[in-house]
């Protein structure tokens, strides 16, 4: 690990693009998306899938709005096939889904996959063979020439055999496989050497898919080698350039998107990035990035939470919880100036206050992907008042006052310190009883009568202290200022309410009420209480009573 130059060397094949337009352009609509998670997806489980749970999640992708879905490797097992003949017999795919299938450059191989294609409406035969000097020198031992000949004579043997899928419309596709890894002069050359196989035409195109197959190169790089392509193959307004990105140095999505810059018209991924070593492209990632810059991805993720159900159960795989977009923490806050920053910008977006989404922390609004707001705020040891106020609040309809929020998120911190991971908002609201409604000691309350006569309110309170019963008697304005005199009366150390709301918990006859009030002592100290009651004036006297208690 000293020295890693003397191991390993820098990219070799990076085109020449001193003028290259890319880094200029923006992206103003969706590729054409295929989905190869029933192929690439498949291969890199450790259980593949079965026909059934293959058949599930196709139907889910044909759901979610892709067109073309590379279905599998029908020369590959009798699973495979089996499958691709259950979609087509039993008229699985809509009239408007393109069957794509996957075969390499043999000719028995072709044979039986042409047979997996008989009867269906639309077919996409996928054929590839690798590039790269190290698949050349290493796997293949063959020279360019022979390369080109292998490619060359898959090209014609699948031609041969298109005649056998009548009534069937058929696209074709290349891949020079490892692409990224490939001098882009030869990757044009092999790839030219099929289109003249093929004769693609505008009408009829053929797909020329330039695979990232291991990423060996930063992103910047791969787009050069597209824009390259798409400047000097020809006849490039015959073909549908496609992008097939893998994860090895964790910029699959970034690559892809400056390739879509750089010329290409065709993605192809995995609902979560399911494939080999690292994984394919995340499409879903791709799609809503998209998405929240206000363009139209074309597919449907309104309901992520399905999707990522039936993934998980058809694949064994799992959506890890900081998986872009669709990981279960991806909308949570746990810092506390995320959280005030997410409370105060959801607000703003419920006022109508701005007309596009523009919220703290939270790219796209939850809610879009089927989401809900009360999983945008989480609490743990990390967390401030907002994140606290917030869970009270949309749990709970518990309405904090900002002064409160400030006395309250401490204390509730140091508890969740203590316990030493992420709390509830049920177990917020146990700590918020404990501090302060149920708060019975020293002082109790018993019971409480008014009366109002020219203006001044009377008051006679049975109370406890310690157990011991005590009476008080006072006058006032209100109620709460005749208890606060009444307190005096009895040589209770002078305080002042200087902050008061309530509001109900609930609707009904039965709803119970909350009061928060703060009270401050002539010596400057100040508590906050708080009392619930289904009388709106016993709650706000157990308030009373509760800030004295904490007080003590």
């Amino acid at each position: 690990m000293q020295n890693p130059s003397k191991k390993y060397q820098p990219f070799q094949h990076a085109p020449k693009l001193a003028d290259r337009q890319w880094p200029a352009r923006t992206l103003t609509h969706a590729p054409i998306w295929c989905s190869v998670d029933l192929r690439d997806g498949n291969q890199a489980l450790a259980v593949p899938m079965n026909v059934s749970q293959k058949l599930e999640l196709f139907q889910t992708l044909v759901k979610t709005g892709f067109k073309e879905i590379e279905v599998g490797f029908p020369s590959a097992s009798n699973t495979e096939f089996t499958f691709n003949r259950r979609l087509i017999e039993e008229n699985r795919a809509p009239d408007d889904v393109w069957l794509q299938v996957l075969v390499q450059a043999r000719e028995d191989l072709i044979e039986r996959t042409v047979e997996s294609l008989v009867g269906a409406k639309k077919a996409i035969i996928h054929l590839y063979n690798s590039t790269s000097p190290a698949q050349r020198r290493v796997v293949f031992q063959k020279s360019k020439k022979e390369i080109i000949e292998v490619a060359v004579r898959g090209a014609q043997w699948i031609k041969d055999r298109l005649p056998r899928l009548k009534g069937t419309e058929v696209m074709l596709q290349y891949s020079p496989e490892s692409f990224s890894a490939t001098e882009v002069e030869f990757a044009k050359e092999i790839s030219e050497a099929v289109m003249d196989v093929w004769q693609p035409t505008p009408q009829r195109k053929m797909i020329l898919n330039l695979p990232d197959t291991v990423e060996v190169a930063m992103p910047n790089i791969y787009a050069d080698q597209i824009e390259w392509m798409c400047r000097n193959i020809k006849n490039r307004d015959s073909l549908i350039i496609s992008l097939h990105t893998h994860n090895d140095r964790c910029t699959g999505v970034a690559a892809t998107e400056l390739g879509m810059l750089a010329g290409a018209d065709r993605v192809e991924g995995t609902l979560f990035g399911n494939g080999e070593r690292t994984g394919n492209l995340d499409i879903v990632t791709v799609a809503l990035n998209l998405f929240m810059h206000g363009i139209d991805p074309k597919l449907d993720f309104s309901n992520l939470n399905s999707l990522i159900e039936v993934y998980e159960r058809c694949t064994g795989m799992t959506v890890p919880p900081r998986q872009p977009y669709a990981g279960e923490l991806v909308f949570t806050a746990f810092s506390g100036s995320h959280q005030d920053a997410i409370k105060k910008g959801l607000a703003e977006q419920k006022a109508g206050k701005q007309k596009s989404w523009d919220v703290p922390y939270l790219t796209i609004d939850p809610a879009d992907i089927g989401r809900e707001y009360r999983e945008v705020i989480r609490v743990n040891s990390q967390s401030g008042k907002g994140g606290v106020a917030y869970l009270l609040e949309n749990e709970f309809g518990i309405l904090l006052p900002k002064d409160m929020q400030r006395e309250f998120g401490p204390i509730a911190n140091d508890e969740v310190d203590k316990l030493g991971r992420e709390v509830s908002g049920a177990e917020l609201k146990q700590m918020f009883w404990r501090e302060y409604v149920e708060r019975h000691s020293p002082w109790q309350l018993k019971s409480f009568e008014t009366e109002s006569k020219n203006g001044i309110v009377k008051c006679k309170a049975k109370l406890s202290r310690d157990g011991k019963p005590v009476e008080i008697s006072g006058e006032g304005n209100g109620p709460l200022a005749a208890l606060v005199h009444g307190f005096s009366q009895i040589g209770i150390p002078k305080f002042e309410i200087t902050n008061y709301s309530e509001h109900a918990l609930g609707s009904g006859e039965a709803a119970a009420a909350i009061a928060y009030i703060q009270i401050k002592t002539s010596d400057g100290k100040s508590k906050w209480g708080a009392g619930v009651d289904t009388n709106i004036e016993l709650a706000s006297v157990r308030a009373v009573l509760s800030a004295l208690n904490r007080l003590e």
